[in-house]
């Protein structure tokens, strides 16, 4: 049977307590759940009972790793998981983790979407930027059609972008070249980078 040989605070986490066991593995909880299976030095539990507490114990433990990610920046549920995944959490654990902080409000794909999307229409991103970076952070693309409609992109942007790139210049066929390239790469669409550029060089329409 594991018997309990000693609780210790721990050093490093407030609020976190080492179980030490007999014949059986450590056991990291919390305050709350030492109270609640009134453990103590020489307690012996069942095989069932030290299974409860090994669970109770990744619960906890995906929870607090969580919500320390989410306290440092706003991130996605798949981000999150991605992360929990890398620092040891076991996958249903940290799925547990990621609906407690989404009844919480703290996670929320629909508000992080649109965060992103407004971040980078007010940078001056094409659309197809937008959806990249929506792909990259692991947003659910349920969420990306509203975003979408809030990306706040002045139709202007594509002009005032060429304006700030020439300087003032008349572009010649090879630096028609490099704008069109940085245009998409910047996330704009193909037809609507050829229109802006077919106006500084109407005669051929091939820039």
């Amino acid at each position: 049977m594991p018997t309990i040989i000693k609780l210790e605070a721990s050093k490093h986490i407030k609020g976190r307590v080492l179980v030490f066991f007999q014949d059986a593995e450590l056991v990291k909880l919390t305050q709350d759940e030492v109270l609640l299976y009134q453990l103590y030095a020489g307690k012996e539990l069942s095989p069932a009972e030290y299974n409860d507490l090994t669970e109770a114990a990744k619960r906890s433990s995906a929870k607090s790793t969580a919500a320390r990610i989410c306290s440092a920046r706003m991130l996605s549920r798949g981000e999150l998981l991605q992360k929990l995944h890398e620092k040891g959490e076991e996958a249903a654990s940290s799925q547990l983790a990621a609906d407690w902080l989404e009844e919480l409000g703290i996670l929320n794909d629909a508000r992080y979407a649109a965060s992103v999307v407004r971040h980078y229409a007010g940078r001056g991103y094409g659309r197809k930027k937008l959806e990249q970076e929506l792909f990259r952070r692991k947003v659910p693309r349920e969420c990306w059609a509203a975003a979408m409609q809030e990306a706040d992109i002045p139709e202007d942007t594509l002009q005032r972008l060429i304006e700030k790139r020439l300087r003032g210049k008349v572009p010649d066929q090879k630096e028609l070249g490099r704008l069109q390239g940085f245009l998409l790469r910047r996330g704009f669409g193909w037809d609507e980078v050829r229109e802006a550029l077919e106006a500084f060089h109407p005669s051929d329409g091939e820039e």
